[in-house]
């Protein structure tokens, strides 16, 4: 796509959520830089275009000040919902969680799933919970879809980030992934009437996996190669769902291409199965353009998006939502009745909170800031494992988000695969080392769902039993250093007398 392509693109986008009334009279645009990293654009492109639209009437650039919206630039058919025109009922939300309970451990824990959280600006952070303790008092019930105003800036940022503008009665907020899940599973059995057979990606996300069958669903776990989920595997199952993380899978990184995604998409129709998108750490892309989501490519209503704040503000703000699929259907009504009958699950002073930072442009600040730090750490390990003298170690994952995946070489037939004897540690003997060593990292093998053996390589060409994975969130880079110190250490080995 040549320049001037690339400048018309990012117009059309723009122009698009102001006739839409994503964005509103004087709402704020992200800086030209910030939006060219959530784009993959040179920033000349978004200077290029944010010219072109502040010649067109839809925005004011004044410098040293965020470009805004001009009143009167949407059409009238496009324009903001109130609050008063907000559907009144309650639906489900959820985001990834870090499910990570607090332990006072080793003095070095990069297990993975913590952001950066003391990046974010200190002044950014207090005005944000200034105006939620600013915020008017009121002698009723939060409403249990979520905050509008959360809700409206949600919508703004999935579609200047993540290519779809959804209406803002379909976003939903809910208390983290868990609860997402688990509302999903009560939806679904409600309109099956029997617990449903939810397909889920092998290795995945253990946490997630836990939360569908503590809610009652049954699972069938298929296995992921680098395309993501085994679509002739998921064919067999008769899955009534299956929760896939295309962007980013976890945690082993995989992207789906978009041939792949149009394929799942295509079935899913056929077949009626529901798609469950878990887009946890999108807005972390390190390499490469930004991939849209699974749902902007949805023409049937089959995509389930969900997203939230875990992975690049707080966990413990525990603030997440989902997005439905617009057209009306039984799933659609069954998980607004098990909203409704649930209610509210996030403070609304949180959401004050978030919404405020999303409106005024701190939130794409701060992704902007730990989006460099953390390209920085994966240059870091990459750097560090392609000088590490370890055959066949390899780090994958590093496109995105807050971690990689370590793997080496299985050993070969007839040794031992894992304990004091073998050739070859074992990901097990080498997560056991580091943590004696004061460094915390998590076994690959413990993200199976289906036990393959210590040498099982699925679809992936690698060995599952053999790889750690390391989170660098929340690590400075010596840390990293010292962690990748004990890491490398552990999977050498022994070494021979």
């Amino acid at each position: 796509m040549d320049q001037s392509s690339k400048v018309a693109a990012v117009v059309a986008r723009v122009r698009r959520l102001v006739h839409d009334g994503t964005l509103g009279a004087d709402d704020p645009l992200p800086s030209t830089r910030a939006l060219a990293a959530e784009l993959g654009v040179a920033r000349g492109t978004v200077v290029a275009a944010y010219e072109q639209l502040d010649g067109e009437g839809y925005i004011r650039t004044r410098h040293g000040a965020a470009a805004r919206v001009v009143g009167g630039a949407a059409s009238g058919a496009g324009t903001r919902p109130e609050a008063s025109d907000v559907d009144p009922v309650p639906r489900v939300g959820g985001g990834t969680d870090v499910h990570r309970a607090s332990r006072p451990g080793p003095a070095l824990d990069c297990r993975p799933g913590i952001p950066a959280v003391t990046a974010i600006s200190a002044r950014d952070w207090r005005a944000a919970w200034r105006a939620a303790a600013e915020a008017p008092l009121r002698n009723e019930l939060s409403n249990p879809l979520g905050l509008p105003a959360l809700r409206e800036q949600v919508v703004a940022q999935l579609g200047l980030a993540r290519g779809f503008s959804p209406p803002v009665s379909d976003v939903v907020v809910a208390a983290g992934t868990s609860e997402a899940l688990s509302l999903l599973v009560e939806a679904l059995r409600s309109r099956l009437g029997r617990a449903p057979r939810i397909a889920v990606e092998d290795p995945g996300y253990r946490s997630g996996h836990r939360a569908l069958t503590s809610a009652g669903a049954e699972l069938v776990a298929v296995p992921v190669g680098p395309d993501g989920i085994d679509l002739a595997v998921l064919a067999t199952t008769s899955a009534d769902a299956v929760v896939v993380s295309p962007t980013h899978q976890y945690p082993l990184g995989s992207v789906m291409p978009v041939g792949h995604r149009r394929a799942l998409l295509t079935r899913a129709a056929v077949t009626g199965t529901v798609v469950v998108e878990d887009d946890y750490d999108s807005e972390l892309r390190h390499r490469g353009t930004p991939v849209p989501a699974l749902a902007a490519l949805d023409t049937e209503g089959v995509v389930v998006h969900l997203g939230g704040f875990s992975k690049t503000l707080d966990p413990r703000l525990r603030c997440a939502y989902v997005v439905l699929p617009g057209r009306a259907g039984s799933l659609r009504d069954a998980v607004l009745a098990a909203r409704t009958a649930r209610g509210p699950v996030v403070a609304e002073p949180v959401q004050v909170a978030i919404a405020h930072l999303l409106r005024t442009g701190a939130y794409r600040r701060h992704l902007g800031r730990v989006r460099r730090d953390y390209t920085h750490r994966r240059e870091r390990i990459a750097l560090r494992l392609t000088d590490s003298g370890v055959p066949g170690l390899e780090a994958r994952a590093l496109t995105g988000g807050l971690h990689a995946v370590l793997t080496w070489p299985a050993p070969e037939a007839g040794a031992p695969a894992t304990g004091a004897g073998a050739a070859v540690p074992s990901g097990a003997d080498v997560a056991a080392q580091a943590a004696a060593a004061g460094v915390l990292v998590a076994d690959l093998a413990d993200y199976e769902t289906e036990r393959f053996g210590p040498g099982a390589a699925l679809g992936y060409g690698i060995a599952l039993g053999h790889g750690v994975v390391l989170g660098y969130g929340a690590v400075t880079l010596p840390e990293l250093d010292r962690a990748l110190d004990v890491v490398l250490t552990a999977i050498r080995g022994p070494v021979a007398p």
